[in-house]
């Protein structure tokens, strides 16, 4: 790293590690703002600090508010997360900054002895995890979620065939393998410019985690159905499920921001999708959804989250929730599953899903549902995947870890109607 990366990583992390806004948005808006920084220097200053994020339990232990001090937090972040000698940053240190790197790596056998600061989590989280899991396998999870997750591609079925295009990327000399759980999935073992590609320009590509592809196969949308995506977002598992029903029947795709519903139209039309139909509502009762009442085979409720289970993608989102928005988030949950429960048919189907580990926002999410309303019941997930010839058995729901099974961490409870 040369002295001018520094400074500007240094100017990012001043504004990122206030974690008033997500990281990613963070370095994208100061990347447009420099927009004469060439590829490498980017590459140097989003890595470094990312790696801040990703070590920021240690860093904020050794220095009093991080982003106020923030060259000495992109400095922490080489040596900690990238493993860089204090020699070979020499020439860009004064006398305190090597000073207080001496004694960054003085203290390293001490990181390991705080539970915050091995697992890289805050007391917060760790507190809401340890009424559930033993302090072993917190530090797990924190150790597994603080590594950089690799880039999921699902082959959109109406543009291509999976072992075709596979074979396509490996000819480029990309390390790309089949996922084994999707038959939709290919992982990258390392994140490419994609959207210049040109199976993504043609739509035959889409980025999207192999355990958000498992949620459309556990939905089961059929060629003519109409189904319903209740917080579509951008439209990830909407451009999913429309390719599963072979761009047949109907696709509502529901969201409260109207960016995000923006962001799904070019989407649909490079996915050569034109069974889905965005629509913005203004909350999860917006007497617009009433319409389809008791009318819809199958509703996804991707419920908003504390998305504790997509730490390897954004590290800072542990720094900007708290036991307050997780509490705030399960009332909001409960309330949108009632709602979006009203509009599935005496024979459809209901899939509540979360990307959060805590128990709080999802199992106990769904016995607070059941017990409410009697007359659902839980299907079992891994005898729907069983269907696809998919060998995932981790019980009545699905449950997936960073750890066991490469993906995001991630949630599902399938519902139908006790007939």
């Amino acid at each position: 790293m040369n002295a001018n990366q520094l400074e500007h990583t240094s100017a990012v992390l001043a504004e990122m590690l206030t974690f008033k806004q997500p990281a990613d948005a963070v370095v994208s808006a100061y990347f447009r703002q420099h927009n004469k920084l060439g590829r490498a220097d980017r590459h140097e200053i989003a890595e470094t600090a990312f790696a801040a994020l990703r070590h920021y339990q240690k860093i904020s232990s050794a220095l009093r508010r991080p982003h106020a001090q923030a060259k000495k937090a992109a400095l922490a972040a080489l040596v900690l997360g990238r493993s860089m000698n204090i020699s070979q940053l020499e020439e860009l240190l004064d006398e305190d900054e090597k000073t207080f790197l001496s004694n960054l790596k003085a203290r390293k056998n001490e990181f390991s002895d705080g539970l915050n600061t091995a697992a890289e989590l805050p007391q917060w989280l760790i507190e809401q995890l340890s009424t559930h899991y033993s302090e072993e396998d917190i530090l797990k999870f924190g150790r597994n979620v603080n590594q950089p997750a690799p880039l999921d591609l699902r082959v959109n079925t109406l543009k291509g065939k999976r072992e075709k295009i596979l074979a396509e990327l490996q000819a480029e000399g990309l390390d790309a393998e089949a996922t084994p759980y999707s038959p939709w999935g290919i992982r990258l073992k390392n994140k490419i410019a994609l959207n210049k590609h040109p199976r993504f320009l043609d739509g035959t590509l889409e980025v999207q985690d192999e355990g958000s592809q498992l949620l459309a196969l556990l939905l089961g949308a059929k060629r003519g159905d109409i189904a319903v995506d209740f917080c579509a977002g951008a439209g990830g598992k909407t451009l999913a499920i429309g390719a599963m029903m072979a761009n047949k029947g109907r696709i509502y795709a529901f969201d409260i921001a109207e960016k995000r519903l923006a962001n799904l139209k070019p989407r649909m039309v490079r996915a050569g999708l034109t069974n889905i139909h965005p629509e913005r509502i203004s909350s999860e009762t917006d007497p617009r959804i009433n319409r389809l009442s008791g009318k819809a085979d199958r509703v996804l409720v991707d419920a908003p989250c504390s998305g504790l289970g997509t730490l390897r993608r954004n590290p800072d989102l542990k720094y900007r929730q708290s036991a307050d928005t997780v509490a705030a988030l399960q009332e909001q949950q409960a309330s949108i599953l009632t709602e979006a429960a009203k509009l599935v048919n005496e024979k459809g189907r209901l899939v509540y899903a979360t990307c959060s580990i805590l128990p709080e926002e999802n199992e106990m999410q769904i016995a607070r549902f059941l017990e409410k309303y009697p007359q659902w019941h839980v299907v079992d997930c891994a005898a729907l995947l069983s269907n696809y010839k998919i060998g995932l058995d981790t019980g009545v729901y699905l449950r997936l870890d960073s750890a066991c099974h490469q993906t995001d961490g991630f949630f599902a409870a399938v519902l139908e109607k006790s007939s």
